[in-house]
């Protein structure tokens, strides 16, 4: 019973792990479906977190620190935009300038504002978004099996973890089932056919970015207002990087996505759980090589070892209206 103990908190810190990083893949996706890279995602959901936790020390609300978390996500996504859909900028260039940006200004502004080296302050009750028990989880919590499955894998957890696993149904509905995912996908791979039907492909490519923003700010007031209670310095930590190979790795399909996120997520927690646990035949492992273990996946992913992933064809090109 202990090994399943073991086993059932080990799935719960991957679903944990795994929420920043599923909500920023399905925002990469909506993006680089409509012809736009982002690398930028590591930035806006920096930017989020940092908003988030921020809006919530002020005004004490959980809920308005989600909002600003969003509303600066999207600012950046829009910046973004300008750069490479109005003025055909390098798509690649203006995300790591998002990135370096969002990381600076995060610890300038945390500092001016709050004179904690750049972090904010902890937030208390009311300004985080506390776990959800489901009903009667404490009540069955001690049967076998069943008990600690739904008491600690299903409930347990905040409104914005059920929020992205929700959220990739509804990402499939979107792109595969409304006019609005059928133009997305199609100026993502021949703008210019989008183009030629009347439809704009510039506005197309800016509501895919806003899209971008939106789940970027969930995923960064995630890290803030949920897994940490607090905002410090560059506490995405490469997540956004991660995201982007899980996407890859999914071929820019949304439930490939939510597997994907998953399985970083798992690596992430069992790299936590086996810190300077002995192994059969290897013994103890140094914690840092542990630590590493998502990182190399996403090298590997990266390298294109496990499959060919291919983009959409417009992908990272600026559209240039033919005249």
């Amino acid at each position: 019973m202990d090994a399943f103990n073991m086993i059932v908190q080990t799935l719960d810190s991957t679903i944990r792990l795994s929420v920043p990083l599923l909500l920023a893949c399905l925002a990469g996706l909506y993006s680089e479906r409509a012809g736009v890279f982002d690398i930028g995602l590591e930035g806006k959901m920096l930017v989020g977190a940092f908003a988030g936790a921020a809006a919530a020390s002020v005004f004490h609300s959980a809920l308005l620190g989600l909002g600003m978390a969003i509303i600066m996500s999207v600012a950046f996504a829009l910046v973004h935009g300008f750069a490479s859909i109005t003025h055909r900028g390098n798509q690649i260039v203006s995300g790591v300038a998002i990135n370096f940006v969002a990381a600076g200004s995060t610890i300038i502004l945390g500092q001016a504002w709050f004179q904690q080296g750049g972090r904010t302050p902890a937030l208390q009750p009311g300004e985080r978004f506390e776990a959800i028990t489901w009903p009667g989880a404490e009540a069955i919590r001690g049967v076998p099996i069943i008990g600690p499955i739904y008491a600690e894998l299903l409930s347990g957890h905040s409104i914005l973890v059920y929020l992205a696993f929700v959220m990739v149904p509804f990402t499939w509905w979107v792109l595969f089932r409304t006019r609005f995912g059928l133009r997305l996908r199609a100026v993502g791979e021949n703008p210019a056919a989008v183009d030629t039907a009347g439809i704009s492909v510039a506005w197309l490519r800016y509501r895919a970015l806003i899209c971008t923003g939106v789940l970027t700010g969930i995923a960064g007031a995630y890290l803030s207002m949920v897994q940490n209670g607090g905002f410090v310095k560059d506490m995405t930590a490469g997540k956004g990087y991660i995201a982007l190979a899980a996407l890859i790795f999914a071929k820019w399909k949304p439930v490939n996505a939510m597997f994907a996120c998953l399985l970083f997520g798992f690596l992430d927690a069992l790299s936590i759980r086996l810190q300077g646990t002995p192994l059969p035949i290897v013994g103890k492992v140094s914690v840092q090589l542990m630590q590493a273990l998502p990182y190399v996946l996403t090298v590997i992913l990266l390298a294109g070892f496990i499959g060919k992933a291919i983009p959409p064809r417009a992908g990272g090109v600026p559209y240039v209206k033919e005249r």
